[in-house]
């Protein structure tokens, strides 16, 4: 199968219709950039562009930060120099969509201006009250898109969320990993992640 985006096998991401039936705005990427150079959206604002609506991102919480830094600190010592892995990078999908992944992961030879949804080898999303969102409707976006595999890490339960086997209606292969489990994605094997390992153990209930 070709890993770029196939309209036919998996439809791109639409806008939704607004409450009286009417559909919404659509927006480019090129626009929300434009947006962002003149100040009307802030820099710091995360919001991604899915089908051409700006979707607000859920503010960062002080566990989903501690889990992201400790994979940040193994993945940056780890990873062989084949590979970067790109923290909080904006993956633009085509004219109106991008994402803000966590982590995505790629061919050291793949220039960083020219990196789309089937270069990337495995996206990994840290979750806490996204959770629901990150393993539904983003993960439709990220298959539509040809990227082979994604982890989605509940930062409360240390479960990992494994999406993999990309075929023509989706992931294939869908597990999750208890924080104790070698992740080992299929096209970067030389890259593991041991949650557990790390010293990260899962949140006490309140």
């Amino acid at each position: 199968m070709n890993e770029r985006f196939n309209h036919d096998l998996l439809p791109a991401p639409r806008t939704t219709a607004a409450a009286e039936g009417m559909r919404r705005r659509l927006w480019t990427v090129a626009e929300i950039e434009a947006m962002v150079a003149a100040g009307i959206i802030g820099e710091d604002e995360r919001v991604e562009l899915i089908g051409g609506e700006v979707v607000p991102m859920s503010p960062k919480g002080a566990w989903h930060e501690s889990v992201k830094i400790a994979i940040n600190r193994h993945l940056q010592r780890t990873v062989p120099d084949t590979f970067i892995v790109a923290p909080e990078t904006t993956l633009r999908l085509d004219e109106s969509g991008f994402l803000e992944p966590d982590f995505i992961v790629f061919p050291s030879t793949v220039p960083i201006e020219s990196l789309r949804g089937f270069n990337v080898l495995l996206a990994i999303e840290v979750a806490d009250s996204s959770l629901a969102y990150d393993i539904g409707r983003k993960i439709s976006i990220y298959a539509a898109y040809g990227i082979p595999e994604v982890w989605v890490i509940d930062a409360r339960r240390l479960v990992t969320h494994v999406f993999s086997a990309l075929g023509a209606e989706g992931y294939r292969q869908i597990a999750e990993r208890p924080a104790d489990f070698d992740l080992v994605p299929w096209r970067a094997e030389a890259i593991r992640l041991n949650l557990a390992a790390l010293g990260l153990a899962p949140a006490r209930e309140e």
